[in-house]
């Protein structure tokens, strides 16, 4: 199954190393997944939702992405659009602990942060 490749220089999604070493972490904890995959999906009142899943490999057409030695991030191809420019962050505030994803390309949010729109 061919996976594309593309220089880090170029990256599209870039990801801090809080959430690389979360990703490492729920990876770790899940027998079935050896890599993260991203993709958005039209959803909420707003448009889109990003959807962060665990897997074993890659669907094909994905864009590989090497995180560091032990976590890959496979991106879907069809997503590249809406995510292309993206940070990827994983935050802790008192008790909470989230992904954020901070992406230019967002022009909208719905009210309860589960949507975005793009232009």
């Amino acid at each position: 199954m061919p996976v594309e490749s593309y220089d880090p220089a170029r990256q599209a999604v870039t990801v801090t190393p809080a959430a690389v070493e979360h990703f490492r972490r729920q990876i770790a904890t899940n027998d079935d997944a050896t890599a993260v995959r991203l993709s958005v999906k039209e959803s909420g009142c707003t448009g889109f939702m990003y959807v962060v899943d665990l897997v074993q490999e890659p669907r094909e057409g994905d864009v590989y992405y090497a995180l560091d030695e032990d976590v890959a991030l496979y991106v879907d191809p069809d997503s590249l659009t809406v995510v292309t420019g993206t940070e990827i962050d994983y935050v802790v505030e008192g008790v909470n602990r989230q992904l954020k994803f901070l992406n230019p390309n967002a022009q909208d949010y719905c009210g309860c942060g589960e949507s975005f729109s793009v232009n």
